[in-house]
């Protein structure tokens, strides 16, 4: 990743006149979805995702017939069969024999189905995320073609106007329930029911230049309101900031960032996006003691799992490289979200392609309530 210039300005101060266009009770038809819209995903042979869908279920009333149990391994990293016929087939067979095709938006996998299809690492790899790959299941089962191998491009990528309908959008939006652990889990869902629209946005830059992802982090400044975000742009990294509702920033490819908790006071419903390479590969939780200067799970890079562990209430992460330009897009992400989408379409919003390195952590459902 290209670093920054060295004599970019300490602060952005100016910001256009953007205004979050999609809140407002009069649209709550167009935006607001409920629990007849979600799929759970459980893995049978995991007692962590059974807990999860049972509580998820019972505090979002998601029907019983909106279950779906499948029988995956229960590893984080499988084949490409594997996948096919211990997660793909089964949800499919769910949806089909339960007439949920078309009803169904969201699919929540929970912690303990598998994460990551195994392959090479390159642009045309035949490796992705679960989750990614599960997001294409629409299209396959209406005939559509889509490409095994590479990033394929996902059709809400920018659409910030359109409501969400398989007509428009021939995808399912797929999130996780997951963290370290069952409780955290059920701390995350919590959160997302008390979801309120106030707070900050932390965007924190490296240094301050006008390359990819330094300028989509200034780009997001813009786009929201004066009062809602903050942006860093010097080597000063964001720690211990307070009424946090959203954060976006390079994690530990910032050669700044030395600690691994951010110690943030998160509010309920906050989201968060970092441009790293591999923060979704595991859920396990690291060993006491170690930081970005070891490896773990493959990789020293962040993770995912801390974001949500420390109190957000979603994070996207990515299960292998997934190259800066499919990265989650934050002056998409957040505009998306503060302005009335739910988590699930926000990020779908920002995420330029499926079939990818990409999960989403969270309740697909959550939604900032009045201030």
């Amino acid at each position: 990743m290209q670093p920054p210039a060295k004599d970019a300005p300490a602060k952005v101060r100016s910001r256009g006149a953007f205004l979050l266009g999609l809140a407002g009770s009069a649209l709550c038809a167009a935006w607001c979805q409920g629990p007849e819209r979600v799929l759970v995903v459980v893995n049978r042979n995991s007692p962590e995702s059974g807990a999860i869908a049972t509580y998820y279920s019972a505090r979002r009333k998601i029907p019983e017939r909106q279950v779906c149990l499948i029988a995956a391994p229960a590893a984080e990293v499988i084949g490409r069969d594997e996948y096919e016929r211990t997660v793909e087939a089964p949800v499919r067979r769910c949806l089909q024999e339960r007439r949920l095709v078309e009803q169904i938006f969201y699919l929540a996998t929970t912690l303990g189905v598998p994460l990551h299809i195994r392959g090479p690492r390159s642009r045309d790899s035949t490796g992705a995320s679960v989750d990614s790959e599960l997001a294409l299941l629409y299209a396959r089962m209406k005939k559509m073609r889509v490409d095994i191998a590479g990033p394929q491009a996902n059709p809400m990528f920018q659409q910030t106007d359109t409501p969400f309908s398989h007509r428009a959008f021939p995808i399912y939006l797929v999130t996780r329930l997951a963290a370290y652990d069952v409780e955290t889990v059920k701390r995350m869902i919590d959160r997302g029911l008390a979801a309120r629209n106030r707070g900050i946005v932390y965007l924190d830059m490296k240094e301050g230049s006008d390359v990819p992802g330094e300028s989509w982090l200034r780009d997001a400044h813009i786009f929201l309101p004066q009062a809602r975000s903050l942006l860093e742009q010097t080597s000063e990294v964001w720690y211990d900031r307070r009424d946090a509702i959203g954060y976006a920033s390079w994690g530990s490819n910032d050669r700044n960032r030395k600690r691994r908790a951010l110690g943030f006071q998160w509010l309920p419903g906050a989201i968060a996006t970092e441009f790293v390479s591999s923060n979704g590969r595991t859920f396990r939780r690291p060993p006491s003691g170690w930081d970005f200067t070891q490896d773990f799970a493959g990789s020293p890079q962040s993770l995912t799992a801390d974001l949500i562990a420390e109190g957000a209430t979603g994070a996207s992460g990515h299960t292998a490289e997934p190259y800066l330009a499919y990265t989650p897009r934050p002056e998409l992400l957040f505009p998306a979200y503060l302005g009335g989408r739910n988590l699930a379409e926000s990020y779908y919003i920002a995420i330029p392609a499926l079939g990818w390195m990409n999960i989403v952590a969270g309740d697909p459902l959550v939604k900032l309530g009045p201030p």
